[in-house]
């Protein structure tokens, strides 16, 4: 065997290609207020768990399942302690994982290791004493395991931080050997104890790509997605940008620096889709005649969303408009990178029926993370892709198509400005 080939397939082995079912369909299992939910919230959504799986959803993202400061899982300390959840218990969320799994879909836990809560004050009456909720020592740390510029907690004996500060909480130490292994070991415990089949993994702007490709190699998940929330490029009147090529490539650089293995939230096509849903359609074609988004660029690697418990849910740090939603699913469903649903829409706004239909016919034509996209039209108000050939979707209010769908293709479903044929 040639070097060149043996270091081929050595990368391979440290680093296989996901082999998640084709097509795979993210659904995120919670929003911003699941934390109170009387009852838990693991109990109420198992009980959603056959209208979930008859919307083609094939993986769902829980919440954070770990103790924590503040009720939504996202300040956690006691990492091994699944009881303090304000979720539900333990034994209630393998319950859960387990009746998801009877149905077909893997469950990703949602990874908040960035930073940690401490459990007590040290002796200078600061907050940076860890427990890990085990009556042994895993997971239980002091001060030096804290990033050295984060002076508010750390004693300066941790390395600097490898990635952008934050505020709320200490920084933990990524580049520690003992961070490494015991936090490899208890995600590696969440797959093994608790079910779980990959992660969602949080804030990853607070540490190096390289980070979350060790932990990657040390876990092998069935599938994970990286939460890399970057701004936009806007005009000074407000308005977006007409090209985001740099919001996206700095995508696609995370991600081959992180391995290329895990996927990543596509915030640039949420960010062009909902501003062309807003009579500029011509938004969501780039000047080589593909997706603008990150879809345009590493499809496989990229999961597109309308929105989630940040932008959308109580908080609405950046939602999409309310009365286009079904325009943004009809343009995800259809299109590569893997399609994420969020609970609100499939539930809440009643959207089951017009979202499940898009899932089957993405099934049924096999519509995947690589699909290869055509696009006929892209005006203000009228948006029209081919995808594989195999079907047709249609965005905007224009009405007058002229010759763009041939005639060997039917409507497979519609709604309010947006339309979806597949091959007779």
């Amino acid at each position: 065997m040639s070097p060149l080939c043996f270091l081929c397939s050595l990368l391979l082995t440290v680093f296989p290609p996901f082999t998640s079912p084709s097509p795979t369909i993210l659904f995120q299992g919670f929003n911003w207020e699941s934390c109170n939910k009387k009852g838990g919230w693991y109990n109420f959504l198992k009980k959603r768990i056959p209208d979930i799986a008859s919307a083609g959803i094939t993986h769902v993202w829980l919440r954070p399942p770990s103790q924590s400061a503040a009720p939504q899982g996202y300040m956690p300390g006691r990492l091994y302690d699944l009881n303090a959840s304000s979720y539900g218990s333990q034994n209630e969320l393998k319950s859960l994982i387990q009746a998801f799994n009877k149905k077909g879909i893997k469950c990703l836990a949602d990874i908040v290791i960035n930073h940690r809560t401490a459990e007590k004050k040290d002796s200078r009456g600061i907050w940076c004493i860890f427990e890990g909720g085990t009556p042994d020592k895993r997971l239980d740390w002091g001060p030096s395991f804290i990033c050295r510029h984060d002076t508010t907690y750390s004693d300066g004996r941790g390395h600097p931080d490898s990635g952008e500060p934050f505020g709320p909480a200490p920084d933990i130490d990524h580049l520690n050997p003992r961070v490494q292994k015991e936090l490899s070991d208890w995600m590696n415990w969440l797959k093994t104890e608790i079910g779980f089949d990959g992660w969602r993994f949080d804030f990853v702007k607070g540490y190096a790509p390289s980070i979350t490709r060790l932990y990657m190699k040390n876990t092998m998940p069935h599938f994970a997605v990286a939460e890399k929330w970057d701004s936009l490029s806007y005009r000074q009147d407000g308005k977006l940008d007409g090209r985001q090529d740099a919001h996206r490539r700095n995508l696609k650089y995370w991600v081959q620096a992180a391995g290329g293995a895990v996927t990543a939230f596509d915030f640039t096509t949420k960010g062009i889709l909902q501003a062309a849903v807003q009579g500029e359609l011509w938004r969501l074609k780039d000047s080589s005649g593909k997706p603008p988004g990150f879809i345009g660029l590493l499809p496989q690697n990229a999961v597109t969303f309308i929105d989630n418990h940040d932008t959308g849910s109580t908080q609405r740090l950046w939602p999409f408009p309310s009365d286009k939603v079904m325009l943004g699913y009809a343009y995800i469903l259809t299109h590569p990178g893997t399609p994420s649903i969020f609970y609100d829409h499939l539930f809440d706004w009643v959207l089951k029926k017009e979202i499940g239909k898009l899932a089957a016919i993405r099934t049924k034509n096999g519509i995947n993370t690589t699909s290869r996209v055509n696009i006929l039209a892209s005006q203000s108000d009228l948006y029209v892709a081919a995808i594989d050939d195999k079907i047709i979707t249609k965005i905007g209010p224009k009405m007058d198509l002229r010759n763009l769908i041939p005639r060997n293709f039917k409507v497979a479903t519609s709604g309010k400005d947006y339309a979806v044929w597949q091959k007779k």
